[in-house]
């Protein structure tokens, strides 16, 4: 245009291009909900569910889609799709690859909304939901019916902590045909290469260690083979699962200093739980680097760290209400859900109430080590345990 425009179109419209030749090491933040396109034609030959154009924001701008590769690089994949949480990904996964008739099997120690959606899909649409003893490995074979279109595995399940063994899962599952998902938001792809031993896509919640800040809500589907991403990136777009530009570049942002966190909460949490294997008040310590840990000599063959998340189990003689007046009494540790922030935090769970076949009477609390000072964590927690007669 060469006409002078009104103040009111130089508010929406500018003729002004930034120069080229700027360069920074974080990423530019592409804040689209509109994609414009160079021309007609262009508009019409684009392809949502190809990632060598831009369509619209919902389906990725170059934040996006650069967080989505570089997630998948880090876990050995090839596609990646993100989502608003964890949870939101593993709807995606489910709502792609189930139907009205099929069958979905999931470890009984499966993250509680994954539990949730399972029922959801039993009572209203049809697809049985069945639970497997998370330490079943190949013994899973007897389970499968001709139905059973995918397994669910979280390694480990995320309160009580059992390692499965993920190669003898996938080998009995592929004889089958069926699809292996892991939930491998524990390890945060760094201490476990769920690919390498056998599963079909890798799910991942953002929100932990990925980000790193407490802040951010985002979840991710990684796969290698371009079929099985072409089926989820349909559920994606039907559920309009996009994320946002600064959310994005949130998680990229926490990604260069995820393995130093990462190590840090590890090294953290191995100390903590090992000050806690000698306490009196304490009858077990689930972790996995640790061998009262239900799947250790599975954790020690397939995985290469811990992060910072554990639980222990309170002697039986402290009653609900004592540890729960415990986890009141701790200063440093904030009572909450979720890992991988800065911040140490203690839930108590009913864990009886939530598996079936659990064995130990004792109460279960779970901690998540943040980055303070192990020193301080452990004056917080023995002076917590001073408030239990």
């Amino acid at each position: 245009m060469n006409t002078r425009k009104s103040p009111q179109t130089a508010l929406i419209h500018s003729d002004y291009q930034a120069p080229e030749g700027f360069a920074a090491f974080p990423g530019a933040i592409h804040h689209a909900s509109t994609v414009l396109f160079k021309n007609v034609a262009a508009m019409r030959s684009g392809d949502w569910k190809e990632k060598n154009s831009y369509t619209y924001g919902l389906h990725g701008t170059p934040t996006t889609f650069t967080l989505e590769a570089r997630l998948a690089e880090i876990e050995g994949g090839e596609q990646c799709l993100l989502a608003p949480s964890g949870l939101a990904a593993i709807c995606m996964v489910d709502f792609a690859l189930l139907k009205s008739g099929d069958d979905v099997l999931l470890p009984d120690n499966v993250y509680n909304p994954n539990r949730e959606l399972g029922r959801w899909l039993s009572a209203d649409f049809g697809i049985t939901a069945r639970y497997y003893d998370p330490l079943i490995g190949e013994g899973i074979a007897a389970l499968i019916q001709p139905n059973t279109k995918l397994i669910w595995t979280e390694a480990p399940g995320s309160v009580s902590m059992e390692v499965p063994d993920l190669p003898a899962i996938c080998k009995a599952a592929h004889e089958r045909g069926v699809l292996v998902a892991l939930d491998n938001t524990w390890s945060a792809g760094l201490a476990l290469r769920g690919f390498d031993l056998g599963a079909d896509i890798v799910m991942q919640a953002l929100t932990k260690y990925q980000s790193g800040g407490s802040d951010v809500l985002m979840g991710a589907v990684i796969t290698r083979d371009r079929d099985l991403h072409d089926r989820i990136s349909l559920a994606h777009m039907r559920l309009g699962l996009g994320v946002g530009a600064d959310d994005a570049y949130l998680v990229s942002r926490g990604l260069p200093t995820m393995r130093l966190r990462f190590d840090a909460h590890d090294a953290a949490a191995r100390k903590l739980a090992a000050w806690l294997q000698g306490r009196p008040e304490i009858k077990r310590v689930l972790h996995p680097a640790f061998p009262d840990c239900p799947g250790h000599e599975t954790w020690k063959r397939d995985f290469s760290g811990a992060g910072g998340l554990f639980s222990v189990i309170f002697d039986e003689r402290y009653t609900e209400e004592l540890t729960d007046r415990f986890v009141d009494a701790l200063k440093l540790f904030k009572i909450g859900f979720s890992w991988g922030g800065p911040n140490s935090l203690a839930v108590p769970y009913r864990i009886q109430h939530m598996r079936k076949n659990w064995q130990d009477k004792g109460t279960l609390v779970r901690f998540n080590v943040g980055l303070e000072d192990v020193s301080d964590l452990i004056a917080d927690i023995e002076q917590a345990f001073g408030e239990m007669p």
